[in-house]
């Protein structure tokens, strides 16, 4: 039967200290709706679903890209001999990705996060006729399989530590009371820190966090709205959102909170540092932006490792909008000039497309982190949340990773510089490629813009506490909402907003920026001028000129040689044994036993040849041939050919035949 339950809000976290509901009016609770699945073995399996904060955000983002990616759809793969396959599988994503946000219980999620990983591996290699795409789309697969193993031992894990303390049941799926039972304490710390560590292998691969992130760049190679859809505003955040709703078991399994640096936090300032890196190098615009999408999703698992749980699910709903933008004006610029190389197909589109150019730009300035944008409010909060800023003034959040910081600083700069470079490839300079570029159709342009307006104005859904430039009523309204969870989760706490510290990464923002404007604008611009050719780069940069800086620049092109180290040296070292193995297996026992059968028919085939066909079946025809033969040779005594004879022998016949009638009569 169904049953709906309430799941509380953490009054205890700061959040309900700073007396905020009284300001806003109670947001809605959440709710819980299960039904019975099915009850095997004692253990009751059911399905449901829970709605609250971040579900009721992500479903609002979800819907929302995935409509918008469906118009640009219908032009973008418009004569696409599988037209109907895409859009059947685009659907069944959107469906699949909708069930992962709402679901009730781990199982649910499980199932949910395989389906959406399977129209990945579709939607990636709808273009499988060409090998690299088909390659793409294994790799995804196949990495996302190790992190799965992962979810699944953590789901059990969860299953069986739940059982133990709950009566009359032999374990909880239930995500609200895995979280209760893991935030109460009553779980040990060595079961959450085991489980934790196995769902984070999950997160890994399928948010795309160093070092299972080679996958992601990889993946550009299906359509870019599966990239835009799939692969930065809603697949890619599951791990994310999975974090954000398990929160209880990793809250205390790795301990968040204090200064001690905890795998998760390390993990997410590590890939936003690595992927910021690798979007410098990139020719493939599209690439550039899923280096991009691992770096600001780094950003949001780190949020989640410092504590800073409603900034990391802001940065989620406002990434979503301006990555979304740039993935499809990327397609749109690709749409048009037949290629996604910018350096040697793009240059002076601002001209031809300037629907495309100014929103482009939006998304961009709102990924740097730029204020007002989108990207300036959520990122700011997450530097707010590490509260390694305490030596200006600030207390953080749950406690002090000044290292956390410093990364997420330098990623901003570095952020601000490589989509400098992008939009100059892209937009500035002159046309390199083949043809006639045009804008694009409305369909395509005018979900372009709804994004770049949500680009500009989502961030004012979470203007930060002491903002005097908006009444009370408007200050962390993001936050008010999304806050209240299934569960009791007093882990979710405020740090206080600091204006130097928003000053200071605005400057770094914009110094990142500078340096990226006065290579390629002033210097590389004037170089093109001079030479009369539309250069993407000076012919003497450092890279010539400096060994250490061609070495960088080598191991960022090789992306640190990480597809080297899985293809060349571990898949090796597994292909390798494992082939030898089955190469001894097949000498050892398959050929064996085919031979050894063989040896067999060919003894039976013998035994049957001179015992039985020679013996008997061929005795027997002789047998009968000879006696045929032979008395056919006696008979043939009697047929002499002489007419006397056989006057004789018929006169004796009758005879014969006479007397003993007489002596019968």
């Amino acid at each position: 039967g169904e049953h709906g339950e309430h799941g509380e809000h953490g009054e205890h976290g700061e959040h309900g200290e700073h007396g905020e509901h009284g300001e806003h009016g109670e947001p809605s609770l959440a709710v819980v709706n299960t039904t019975t699945w099915f009850t095997t073995g004692g253990v009751e399996f059911s399905v449901g679903t829970l709605v609250d904060g971040p579900a009721a955000m992500m479903l609002f983002v979800v819907t929302l890209v995935s409509l918008l990616v469906h118009i640009y759809s219908t032009d973008y793969v418009a004569g696409d001999r599988r037209y109907t396959h895409f859009f059947a599988f685009l659907s069944l994503f959107s469906a699949s990705m909708l069930l992962l946000v709402i679901s009730e219980n781990t199982l649910q999620l499980l199932v949910s996060w395989e389906l959406v990983g399977l129209c990945s591996f579709a939607l990636i290699g709808h273009w499988w006729e060409e090998k690299d795409n088909s390659n793409a789309a294994l790799k995804a697969f196949l990495t996302n399989r190790v992190g799965d193993m992962g979810l699944l031992i953590g789901v059990t894990i969860l299953f069986f530590a739940s059982g133990k303390l709950l009566p009359d049941t032999f374990g909880s799926f239930s995500i609200v009371t895995t979280n209760a039972l893991a935030s109460a304490g009553l779980l040990s710390h060595s079961t959450l820190l085991i489980a934790a560590c196995c769902l984070m292998a999950a997160v890994m691969s399928k948010s795309g966090q160093f070092f299972l992130h080679t996958w992601l760049p990889d993946a550009m190679a299906g359509p870019t709205p599966v990239s835009a859809l799939i692969h930065a505003a809603t697949m890619v955040v599951a791990g994310v959102f999975m974090i954000a709703r398990l929160y209880g078991v990793f809250f205390e399994g790795f301990s968040i909170g204090g200064s001690s640096i905890n795998l998760m936090a390390l993990v997410g300032g590590f890939t936003t540092l690595v992927g910021a890196c690798l979007a410098f190098v990139q020719r493939d615009i599209k690439k550039v932006l899923a280096y991009s999408t691992i770096s600001q999703l780094g950003y949001m698992v780190m949020a989640l490792g410092v504590g800073a749980w409603t900034a990391a699910m802001f940065h989620l709903f406002t990434h979503a909008f301006f990555k979304a933008c740039l993935f499809l004006g990327s397609g749109s610029v690709a749409h048009s000039v037949h290629s996604f190389d910018m350096k040697s197909d793009m240059g002076g589109l601002r001209k031809e497309m300037p629907q495309t150019f100014r929103t482009f730009i939006i998304g961009s300035i709102a990924l740097a982190g730029l204020p007002p944008f989108a990207g300036f409010w959520s990122k700011d909060e997450i530097l707010v949340g590490t509260g390694g800023w305490g030596v200006m003034g600030g207390t953080g959040g749950n406690g002090s990773y000044t290292f956390m910081l410093v990364m997420g600083m330098i990623t901003a700069a570095l952020t601000a510089a490589y989509m400098t470079r992008c939009v100059y490839l892209t937009f500035f300079g002159e046309f390199r490629g083949h043809g006639h570029p045009h804008e694009s159709v409305k369909r395509i342009t005018v979900p372009l813009w709804i994004l770049a307006v949500l680009a500009i104005f989502a961030g004012f859904l979470n203007l930060p506490k002491g903002f005097q430039l908006v009444p009370k009523s408007l200050q962390e309204r993001f936050g008010h909402y999304i806050e209240p969870v299934a569960g009791y989760f007093p882990q979710i706490s405020h740090a206080t907003p600091s204006w130097s510290l928003a000053i200071i990464s605005t400057i770094i923002v914009i110094i990142g920026a500078s340096l990226a404007w006065h290579y390629y604008f002033v210097k590389v611009d004037s170089a093109s001028k001079e030479t009369g050719q539309s250069l993407t780069e000076l012919p003497n940069g450092l890279t010539t000129r400096l060994a250490l800086a061609r070495m960088g620049h080598t191991l960022l092109v090789n992306k640190y040689y990480l597809d080297h180290l899985y293809t060349g040296i571990i898949t090796r070292a597994v292909k390798e044994p494992i082939a030898e193995l089955a190469y001894r297996s097949n000498q050892a026992v398959l050929d064996r036993t085919v031979d050894t059968f063989g040896r067999s028919a060919v003894k039976i085939g013998q035994l049957n040849y001179f015992k039985i066909d020679q013996n008997v079946v061929d005795g027997f025809v002789n047998a009968s041939g000879r006696i045929s033969s032979e008395s056919g040779e006696e008979l043939r005594k009697i047929q002499s050919g002489k007419v006397q004879s056989y006057a004789a022998i018929l006169f004796a016949a009758a005879t014969i035949l006479a007397g003993l009638l007489i002596v019968i009569v």
